[in-house]
C-alpha cells in the first residue's frame, strides 16, 4: 500500500513539474543559457606542452586574472608585501574575525553527564589596518625577546585569529615559522622543536599542558608564549627557568620597542611546514615566499573570490591548504572569520542549549573543507531524510533527482532550492556559495550531494604541502564530479610511465602515470633529509619537479583524475592490483562507516577491513535487527559484524567495484580514529602503518 502511496505522490510531482518546465523552460533558456554553460564545463582546459614515450606535461592556457596583475604590478613578491599592499587598500575593512565566549556553564546531558557549555556573543573584528600594526608590535616584541632577524619561530597552536597575526609579525623581520600541528602527539612535537633548532615556541592556552608534558625533552627552547583563553586563566606553574609570556604583553612590548622591521626577500624561508606524518615522522617542507606567492597567485587566477565574501576559517593554519586559502583571501580583501567544529553549527557539541552556531552568526559565502569533513554533511543530510516523515523523504528525494536532472543540462532550480533545499543550506549559515576540498579525494557521491543540496559551487582541488599546496583545481564552470580539474596558471603537471603499475602515457583512452608537479610553487626540500629530498626533488630545463607518488589519468577536457597511488598498490595472490586508497574513498561514503582502513596480503586472494563505525549507522543497523545493546558491545556482536559485513559489500558491488575489491571479512573497532588517538593526520588521513600496528592481532584473526 504504502509503494502504490508513493507511486501516486512520485507521479503527481511529475505531472505538476512537467507543466511547470513547459510553462517556464523559455524563460530559463534565455536567462540562464544553459547552452553556455555547458559549453564552458565541456572545454578544454589545459593543453600538452611537451611528451614522448616516457612522459606528457600540461600546462593551463587560463589568462592571468586581477589579483595577479595587482602583485605583478606592485611587486609584492613575498607575504609580507601582500599584507602591507593590501592593508593600504582595505584600511577600516573587517580582516579577522573571532567570536565572543560570553561564559561557560555545567549541563546536564540525557545520560546523565555533565557538561561544560558555551554562552557565545557576537564576533568581534580586527580590521585590516588594526592586524597589521597588532603584526608589527608582536614581531617587534619577538625581537625585544632576542629573536633575531631570518631566526625561526614554532606555532604550536590551533587555528585562530593571532595565529595567522603571529605569522605575518614574524615576517616583518624575515624570520620563518615552523608549523606544528596541534594534534600531533608527543614525540611529534618534540621531534619537529628540537629538529629546527628552536629557541621560542608560540601555543595556546589550551595546549600548553602537551608543553610542560615535553620540557625536558626540548632543552633548547627558552620562552613560551601562549594565546590566552577567553574565559581562564593559564596556569604557567612548572615551567621551570623558561621564559613565560601572555601574546598579548609581547604585543605591549613591542608598542614600546624601536626595532626597525627586516622585511624579507622572495627566497627567504617563509615556512617550516611539517608534513601530518602519515606515512611515519612528520617532514619539514622548506617553503620561501615565492612558493606561497606563486600558489596565491595560480589559484586567485582560477577560482573567483570577491572583496564582499567572507570565508570561514576552520581547518588547521598548520596546513598548507588553510594557510594558503586564508593568505588569497587576504589578498582579496577578504574578512576570514574563525570558527572550530566544537561550535561551528547549532548542534555543536560545546554549545549551550538554544545557543546559535558560528556559522549562522558569520553567515560565510566562502569555506575550505577536507572529504571526511563533506563526507559527514552528506551523510548528515541523508540520515535526517531518512529518518524524517514519509512525506518529507519523498519531497527531497524527487527534488534532489529533479535538480540532478537540470543541472547535468546546465540549469539551475532556484524554486526548488528555496522550497526544498533552504533549510539545509541554513545549517552553513544560507549564504554559502562556495566549498574548495583538499586534502584528499572527494568522492563522486559526496562532491554531488554537497553541491546540489547546499546549493554551492562545490569545487575539487589537488595538492600537498610539497607544492604549497598547489597543483590542480576544478574552476567555476566544471560540472563534473571525481576529478581534480587542471592545472592552475603557474603550475606544470607531467605524467610519467609507472611500469610496475601498468600505468603509461600511451595507455588509451587516456594517459595515465605518475604524477608529478612543477613550477615556483616547488618547496626547496625536506629539511635536513637530504636523501629524501634527492628522492622526491628534481630540475629540468623547464621547472624544479616534485614526485607526488599518486597515479593520474588525463582526461579528454584536459582535467587529471587521481586514480591510484603508488605506496597504496598491494599485489594479490592471483596477481590482481587492489588500489587501498581508491577502495576507502568508496567505501567511506557507506552510511555504517565513519572511517575505513583497507588491509590486503599479497599471499591471500582477499583484502579486509579495519572499520570505525558511524555511532548513528551501527545502531540503526542493530535496531533492524531487533538487537539492542550499547555501541561498544555491537561492534563485538557477531551478527551485527555479518551483516555491516554484507551491508559494506553490497555498497561497493553497487558503486563498481571488483570481486576481489571488496573486503571478505571487516572488523568494527569502536575506538575513535582521532588526531589525538594517532591513527589519522590532522587531516583526517588515515596513518595506515599506526592502524596496522595498533590491530595486528585483529588483522591476523581476521586472515586465519
Amino acid at each position: 500500500m504504502t509503494q502504490i502511496f508513493e507511486k501516486l505522490i512520485y507521479s503527481t510531482l511529475y505531472i505538476v513539474l512537467f507543466i511547470y518546465d513547459v510553462l517556464t523552460l523559455p524563460f530559463y533558456f534565455f536567462v540562464q543559457s544553459p547552452w553556455r554553460n555547458l559549453e564552458l564545463a565541456k572545454r578544454c582546459k589545459s593543453k600538452c606542452i611537451s611528451s614522448d614515450r616516457h612522459q606528457v606535461t600540461y600546462k593551463s592556457d587560463h589568462p592571468i586574472g586581477e589579483y595577479h596583475t595587482l602583485v605583478l604590478k606592485e611587486q609584492a613578491d613575498t607575504v609580507e608585501k601582500v599584507f602591507s599592499l593590501v592593508t593600504k587598500v582595505h584600511t577600516t575593512k573587517n580582516c579577522l574575525g573571532t567570536r565572543t565566549i560570553l561564559e561557560e556553564h555545567e549541563e546536564v546531558q540525557s545520560d546523565g553527564k555533565i557538561m561544560k557549555k558555551y554562552i557565545m556573543g557576537d564576533y568581534k573584528w580586527r580590521s585590516f589596518r588594526d592586524a597589521e600594526l597588532e603584526a608589527q608590535h608582536f614581531g617587534r616584541g619577538i625581537r625585544e625577546l632576542g629573536v633575531i632577524p631570518r631566526e625561526r619561530v614554532a606555532i604550536f597552536a590551533e587555528t585562530r585569529a593571532e595565529w595567522m597575526i603571529a605569522a605575518q609579525g614574524l615576517f616583518k623581520h624575515s624570520c620563518g615559522v615552523a608549523t606544528i600541528y596541534a594534534t600531533l602527539g608527543e614525540d611529534g612535537i618534540s621531534h619537529a622543536i628540537n629538529q629546527t633548532e628552536v629557541s621560542v615556541v608560540i601555543t595556546s592556552h589550551d595546549l600548553m599542558p602537551k608543553i610542560k608534558k615535553i620540557l625536558d625533552k626540548i632543552p633548547m627552547v627558552r620562552t613560551v608564549i601562549y594565546f590566552e583563553d577567553q574565559l581562564h586563566k593559564t596556569n604557567i606553574d612548572g615551567m621551570g627557568s623558561r621564559n613565560v609570556m601572555a601574546y598579548k604583553d609581547v604585543v605591549e612590548m613591542g608598542k614600546r620597542s624601536t626595532f626597525a622591521n627586516v622585511p624579507p626577500t622572495k627566497d627567504d624561508l617563509a615556512i617550516l611546514m611539517y608534513t601530518s606524518g602519515s606515512t611515519g615522522v612528520p617532514k619539514g617542507v622548506l617553503l620561501t615566499h615565492n612558493n606561497l606567492l606563486t600558489t596565491m597567485k595560480g589559484f586567485l587566477d582560477f577560482y573567483d573570490i570577491f572583496p564582499t565574501d567572507i570565508l570561514l576559517g576552520l581547518l588547521p593554519l598548520a596546513h598548507c591548504y588553510e594557510l594558503l586559502a586564508e593568505c588569497c583571501s587576504m589578498l582579496a580583501g577578504v574578512p576570514i572569520g574563525y570558527s572550530s567544529p566544537l561550535t561551528l553549527i547549532d548542534t555543536s557539541p560545546k554549545l549551550a542549549k538554544g545557543q546559535v552556531g558560528d556559522a549562522r552568526v558569520l553567515k560565510p559565502t566562502v569555506m575550505t573543507s577536507v572529504p571526511l569533513l563533506l563526507d559527514r554533511i552528506a551523510k548528515g543530510i541523508r540520515d535526517k531524510v531518512d529518518r524524517g516523515p514519509f512525506m518529507t523523504r519523498i519531497l527531497f528525494n524527487f527534488a534532489y533527482n529533479y535538480k540532478r536532472k537540470w543541472y547535468k543540462r546546465g540549469y539551475g532550480t532556484p524554486i526548488v532550492d528555496r522550497i526544498v533545499f533552504k533549510k539545509v543550506k541554513n545549517i552553513i549559515g544560507g549564504n554559502l556559495r562556495a566549498v574548495i576540498s583538499g586534502g584528499a579525494p572527494l568522492s563522486s557521491e559526496t562532491h554531488e550531494t554537497i553541491r546540489l543540496c547546499l546549493c554551492v559551487n562545490t569545487a575539487q582541488g589537488y595538492g600537498c604541502t610539497e607544492t604549497s599546496a598547489s597543483a590542480t583545481l576544478m574552476d567555476k564552470y566544471d560540472m563534473s564530479t571525481g576529478k581534480s580539474g587542471c592545472p592552475v596558471t603557474t603550475s606544470y603537471l607531467r605524467l610519467i610511465n609507472w611500469d610496475e603499475g601498468n600505468y603509461f602515457v600511451s595507455n588509451r583512452p587516456n594517459p595515465q602515470g605518475e604524477v608529478l608537479i612543477g613550477g615556483d610553487n616547488i618547496a626547496g626540500g625536506y629539511y635536513k633529509m637530504p636523501e629524501e629530498t634527492e628522492a622526491a626533488f628534481y630540475e629540468d630545463e623547464m621547472a624544479r619537479w616534485f614526485r607526488t607518488g599518486d597515479v593520474g589519468e588525463m582526461q579528454s577536457d584536459g582535467t587529471i583524475k587521481i586514480v591510484d597511488r603508488k605506496k597504496d598498490l598491494v599485489k594479490l595472490q592471483h596477481g590482481e592490483y587492489i588500489s587501498l586508497g581508491r577502495v576507502e574513498s568508496i567505501l567511506k561514503t557507506c552510511k555504517i562507516v565513519e572511517n575505513i582502513c583497507i588491509y590486503a596480503d599479497s599471499t591471500k586472494t582477499y583484502c579486509m577491513a579495519l572499520v570505525q563505525p558511524s555511532e548513528r549507522g551501527l545502531l540503526d543497523l542493530s535496531e533492524s535487527m531487533e538487537i539492542h545493546q550499547s555501541y561498544e558491545a555491537l561492534c563485538d556482536q557477531k551478527d551485527v559484524i555479518k551483516a555491516a559485513t554484507d551491508l559494506i559489500a553490497n555498497y561497493g558491488r553497487e558503486r563498481g567495484l571488483n570481486k576481489f575489491e571488496i573486503p571478505t571479512k571487516i572488523a568494527l573497532c569502536k575506538d575513535l580514529w582521532t588526531p589525538d588517538s594517532g591513527l589519522v593526520t590532522a587531516a583526517f588521513k588515515i596513518k595506515r602503518k599506526e592502524v596496522q600496528k595498533k590491530y595486528q592481532n585483529v588483522i591476523d584473526k581476521l586472515y586465519r
